[in-house]
């Protein structure tokens, strides 16, 4: 084991499978440079210009270049620098990307991995610092991935450089520098598994990606006032680990689901959707969602801090909750 940071640990997993499967290469922009946050450095020297391709600043064609590619049997790493940047390749995502096996009758496979770092990071405003995941669970065909640790992070992006379907990687950019352990050889973690980061049964809280460690840190402050909190990671938002919150929420009765993005029309209002359904209100007591306003993110710190989530906010809403 290895103590390194979240994108060390992104890094490393792509390191170990570019050296594992020569069909893996990696296009976007400055990634010969590195990556905008290091996540390629070295790569270059290593496997060279063959296999690092740094392209123009057209989305567009990064994405399409990349699903061309795994047409003709590649494995691509497609970078979009940073998340909102995608919205420019929306077309060939969703209309390409996603249906392209479908539509060709399982003859096609587009095996790409497309690397989208996500979230609020600091001063970054409104076209910097967007959270949309949700808009991809519900287009049939990907799979979206959220993780929150450095250990996450490596095995399910091993995963998805193995995986025959197409896999949108939301990289956590504000846990870029968060440490952990993660092993010298990464071992694949199975999407749809959620992990279980606390255990409690007086309410669960569900959760992803870069919110976590606030919710860990919520979850440590309600034992020590006599709340115990059952906290469920997703890790992966399709496919979700639905059995997995529901056998807690059918032993808690409280369910309040967390996340960075805005609340309204968020991942969260699925989860509450799906519980509900399978265990009905008379057994469930209480539910709630937390996540930011509708409003785009400030530039300016203090309305920065103001908008997003944060541990008071996750301790209050869970109190609020046990009060239901």
């Amino acid at each position: 084991m290895a103590e390194i940071t979240l994108v060390e640990a992104a890094r490393r997993a792509a390191l170990q499978e570019m050296r594992r499967d020569p069909s893996i290469w990696v296009l976007g922009e400055d990634v010969a440079r590195g990556g905008l946050f290091g996540q390629y450095r070295g790569f270059l020297e290593e496997f060279g210009e063959s296999r690092i391709v740094s392209t123009p600043i057209s989305e567009s064609v990064i994405m399409g270049a990349g699903l061309g590619a795994a047409l003709v049997g590649t494995r691509p790493i497609i970078e979009m620098r940073i998340f909102d940047f995608v919205m420019c390749a929306m077309d060939e995502l969703v209309n390409q990307v996603a249906k392209v096996r479908y539509m060709f009758g399982g003859q096609a496979k587009p095996a790409v991995v497309i690397r989208m770092p996500h979230g609020i990071w600091r001063n970054s405003a409104a076209q910097h610092s967007q959270m949309l995941e949700s808009w991809f669970t519900h287009i049939p065909g990907l799979v979206v991935v959220v993780p929150s640790t450095p250990a996450d992070t490596a095995g399910l992006l091993v995963t998805a450089l193995r995986s025959d379907d197409p896999v949108l990687f939301f990289d956590p950019k504000n846990l870029f520098p968060l440490t952990g352990e993660v092993p010298e050889v990464i071992a694949p973690i199975p999407f749809g598994q959620a992990r279980h980061a606390r255990r409690g049964d007086d309410l669960t809280i569900v959760t992803w990606s870069a919110i976590v460690p606030q919710v860990e840190e919520a979850a440590g402050m309600l034992a020590a006032r006599g709340i115990a909190a059952d906290v469920l990671d997703l890790r992966t938002l399709w496919p979700w680990d639905e059995a997995a919150v529901v056998a807690s929420v059918a032993r808690t009765g409280r369910l309040l689901v967390v996340h960075e993005a805005v609340t309204t029309g968020g991942f969260g209002a699925e989860v509450v959707a799906r519980v509900i359904e399978r265990l009905g209100t008379a057994q469930v007591k209480a539910v709630a969602r937390l996540g930011q306003p509708r409003v785009p993110v400030p530039f300016a710190p203090p309305l920065e801090d103001a908008l997003k989530v944060d541990t008071a906010k996750v301790v209050a809403a869970a109190e609020a909750l046990m009060r239901s």
